[in-house]
């Protein structure tokens, strides 16, 4: 079974950037679908980016522009890099993969495998 960890949040100042790494272990992901998501406190959890199998990215239009979701097989990890940063992009940022499933979707429950998350808090 893959584990997922992520790593790289903070605290940063809006117009600031941050790294998230996601981490995977066990078993290779480079074949399969891997979408970062975000929740606010007391919000839905909601999509931010997706890289499918084959590269091809996705992105919600709240951060496109200002986020790159890119992956490194060989390290079998999945980043998310974040420039620009508002307040209103303040949550729980988590990684997850669609295991064994090449192509992505924005819908959360399509999602086998999740990491636990790392805090991003953006001040303004």
């Amino acid at each position: 079974q893959v584990q997922l960890v992520e790593s790289g949040g903070g605290s940063v100042q809006a117009g600031g950037s941050l790294r998230l790494s996601c981490a995977a272990s066990r078993t290779s992901v480079s074949p399969y679908c891997m979408g970062w998501f975000r929740q606010a406190p007391g919000k839905e959890r909601e999509w931010v980016a997706s890289i499918d199998g084959g590269g091809s990215t996705s992105y919600a239009d709240s951060v496109k522009g200002r986020f790159t979701v890119t992956r490194d097989d060989a390290k079998n990890t999945l980043y998310l890099q974040m420039n620009s940063l508002k307040p209103e992009d303040t949550a729980m940022y988590s990684c997850a993969v669609r295991f064994l499933i090449w192509t992505c979707t924005s819908s959360d429950r399509a999602y086998t495998i999740w990491g636990q998350g790392t805090q991003v808090t953006v001040s303004s």
